[in-house]
């Protein structure tokens, strides 16, 4: 019995993924040319924000700016906000990364402070943001917008603070964001997002491996 119902759970959850890739599949043929630029620099911003290069800031601008006026277009208020808010951290990256002898800070965990800080960002955001798109807006998925929306936030602060924990928040939003854009019909953003997931689990572990040797070193001290 146990069996024939892990079957049963499995072939159930084949059908949503086929579902899922045929639904992807039909909105790759009607992509716009707008939404192709802006994944495409979207892109460029992650490849040259892995080799550690400036030009990651240009590129994340274009695509921002794209990505802002198509989300608005499709009634994604909180993730439009969003990208404003990425527009003037990017803005401030490129000018603190254009000046010479600026000091990284090093990687580490949260401590129980920052733990609670960001947890709370992340609900009472989800909270705050939800309320605003119900009464204020046309948003048909403001719970899912707003919840997207605030755990990036969480996740962004932790990553100011260069804490590992940024990666769990950040990815949180990511598996959340996947199927409201396709719910969207933003397909290649949807393929951006699962990207952006993956590079996020390489990032916690390549983190974490920056962590560990100062840990040793504390322990001989």
């Amino acid at each position: 019995m146990p069996c024939f119902l892990i079957s049963y759970y499995i072939v159930e959850k084949m059908d949503v993924l086929k579902e899922y890739i045929w639904v992807i599949g039909e909105q790759l043929k009607r992509v716009s040319y707008l939404e192709g630029v802006g994944v495409f620099f979207g892109v460029l911003e992650v490849l040259f924000a892995k080799f550690n290069k400036v030009w990651l800031y240009p590129c994340g601008l274009i695509s921002i700016v794209i990505t802002t006026f198509l989300f608005f277009q499709s009634r994604l208020y909180a993730e439009t906000l969003l990208q404003v808010y990425y527009f003037t951290m990017s803005v401030y990256g490129w000018i603190l990364w254009s000046k010479k002898g600026t000091k990284e800070l090093n990687v580490s965990y949260s401590t129980s402070g920052e733990k609670k800080i960001s947890i709370g960002i992340a609900f009472v955001f989800w909270g705050v943001l939800y309320l605003i798109l119900r009464h204020f807006t046309d948003s048909d998925v403001p719970a899912w917008d707003s919840f997207v929306t605030a755990f990036a936030w969480a996740g962004m602060w932790l990553l100011a603070r260069r804490k590992i924990e940024n990666w769990i928040f950040l990815n949180i939003s990511n598996f959340a964001a996947i199927p409201l854009l396709i719910h969207k019909g933003l397909a290649l953003y949807s393929l951006l997002t699962v990207f952006l997931f993956i590079v996020a689990v390489f990032g916690y572990f390549g983190w974490k491996k920056l962590i560990k040797p100062e840990i040793e070193l504390t322990k001989i001290n």
